[in-house]
């Protein structure tokens, strides 16, 4: 009700800055207590009804006030998890019956993979605004502009928004040529902080160790140092390390015992014991189950 009166007073006043407090007072509100709330849901279908609008509400109130940190981080971060969680699983589950729909889903996803990177950039501008140029440029030069444990949120998101549209882009080489950018700035983040948000850069090294160009020689130790890092931080009781692990390297490997194992163990945690991370758990359960179902698929005996 607060927030109605809100936008009540905004439409009846004129003055810009006036207007603009307003907007990033619920921008304010926006960066914080609505991702709890969202992280805490336990109903995936219910947040991924209500996304959208949270996502164009977000854009909306950056056309008033576009260099507002907390919504361009929402944004970045926003449309980056919507992406993955609702659109390019749903692609990879529809793939077996319509290859065609799945394709198209992917595309999608692409597509919003690129608006998140969008904001995570302007994000980062905001510290650095000749960044995007610099990135292309030099990308290792570039991310040494940012020296604080505050730059890690906005190179996290662009990294995960720009190495998931790379992901999606195999058949367009000038994507996969902005690769060494997605390292550049993941790398820094690590080296600003490597346990941020309780090890999601632990978990995207996980996997991106082991296509780390000239790495290939120790990259599943490397990338099990990020496991086990990942798992220690939040006491086991995240499900997506142990499908993250099984699905990158146990079929890579073609371990189908460890794989099982991993995805059951995934499959065990409770989603309730730790309400801040249930909606991601139970997303990553849904992954397990799916993978489960495919086994025979991804395995040759």
């Amino acid at each position: 009700m607060r927030f109605l009166g809100l936008f009540l007073v905004m439409a009846l006043l004129t003055g810009c800055s006036v207007r603009r407090w307003a907007v990033n007072r619920l921008g304010d509100a926006l960066g914080t207590g609505a991702s709890a709330s969202v992280a805490s849901d336990d109903d995936p279908e219910l947040i991924k009804d209500a996304a959208p609008f949270s996502l164009k509400l977000i854009e909306t109130l950056l056309l008033e006030s576009p260099r507002h940190r907390g919504l361009l981080l929402a944004a970045a971060s926003g449309f980056t998890q919507y992406s993955y969680a609702f659109i390019q699983e749903n692609a990879d589950e529809t793939e077996s019956r319509d290859l065609e729909k799945a394709t198209a889903m992917r595309h999608r996803a692409r597509r919003m993979y690129l608006r998140a990177r969008g904001y995570g950039l302007r994000g980062l501008a905001l510290r650095y605004p000749q960044v995007e140029d610099a990135l292309r440029l030099d990308p290792k030069a570039a991310v040494m502009h940012f020296r604080h444990q505050s730059d890690v949120p906005f190179l996290y998101w662009t990294a995960a928004a720009w190495g998931a549209a790379i992901s999606l882009s195999k058949d367009r080489p000038e994507m996969v040529a902005q690769q060494p950018v997605v390292e550049a700035l993941i790398d820094r983040a690590y080296a600003l902080d490597p346990d941020f948000e309780n090890g999601a850069i632990h978990l995207f090294l996980m996997s991106y160790e082991l296509a780390r160009p000239g790495g290939q020689a120790t990259a599943v130790a490397r990338a099990k140092q990020h496991f086990d890092r990942v798992v220690a931080l939040t006491g086991g009781h995240l499900a997506a390390p142990f499908v993250a692990w099984a699905e990158s390297v146990c079929v890579q490997q073609q371990n189908r015992k460890e794989f099982e194992a991993l995805l059951k163990r995934a499959l065990a945690v409770n989603p309730d014991e730790h309400p801040h991370t249930r909606l991601v758990n139970l997303i990553a359960q849904r992954r397990a189950r799916w993978l489960l179902s495919r086994v025979d698929d991804l395995f040759v005996e």
